[in-house]
């Protein structure tokens, strides 16, 4: 669980941690629009292309928010002992973890934290735009009634992929999409709000004129 002083640890993983990998690789986040802020709790989601995701994600919101993220990467050096204390970890090949993140998390969202989940289930995937989407970040949204960002991450996937031969530094874009509200659904509802998030994110992505996503998939079918 996370201890009672995570906005603190949220503070150093925000405005020191993040930046200085970020800057230290030459690159600087830029929102393209606005973002809101006033909200109490919000589920944050957005298409995950790259390993700094997180730290271009820390960057966008001043108002603490919690990760859902896989347990195996509290094993990468450095990135693991921030990621660790800034994170509700699940195993995903475990029910019982699986299970167990819906019951942390309401500890999280009472405390007034947000919430961002990755929600693509094969993020690695660098042949296609956008990977289906898994319900969990839905039905957690919908049963604390979380209204739902979504994010388009425009350059991640172009300038710092997974398989980084290609990559390069400069600006990270990301884009706020319009929000989702959970009020009054239900479990019925999880298929319908699932679908709606992942048209706004895939839409966002082809109509960025720079291309940089689809740009990312001809280098790498190139490279093949």
């Amino acid at each position: 669980m996370l201890p009672n002083g995570y906005r603190y640890v949220f503070w150093i993983a925000r405005n020191i941690w993040a930046p200085f990998v970020l800057f230290g690789m030459g690159f600087w986040v830029k929102k393209v629009n606005a973002f809101p802020e006033k909200e109490k709790s919000l589920m944050l989601i957005a298409n995950h292309t790259s390993l700094i995701d997180v730290m271009v994600i820390l960057r966008l919101r001043k108002t603490p928010f919690v990760f859902v993220g896989k347990k195996e990467l509290v094993k990468i050096p450095i990135f693991g002992f921030i990621y660790k204390r800034a994170a509700i970890m699940v195993d995903r090949s475990s029910s019982k973890s699986r299970y167990g993140v819906y019951g942390r998390a309401q500890q999280v969202i009472a405390k007034g934290y947000s919430v961002c989940i990755f929600p693509e289930t094969e993020y690695k995937d660098e042949s296609i735009i956008l990977n289906p989407f898994k319900h969990g970040a839905f039905k957690l949204a919908i049963e604390h009634e979380l209204p739902i960002l979504p994010l388009a991450f425009l350059d991640c996937k172009r300038k710092f992929p997974w398989h980084t031969f290609h990559g390069f530094p400069g600006d990270l874009r990301v884009k706020a999409l319009e929000s989702i509200p959970t009020k009054n659904l239900t479990p019925i509802d999880i298929p319908i709000i699932q679908e709606k998030a992942f048209k706004k994110i895939k839409t966002a992505l082809l109509d960025d004129p720079k291309k940089h996503t689809e740009n990312a998939i001809s280098l790498w079918k190139k490279s093949k």
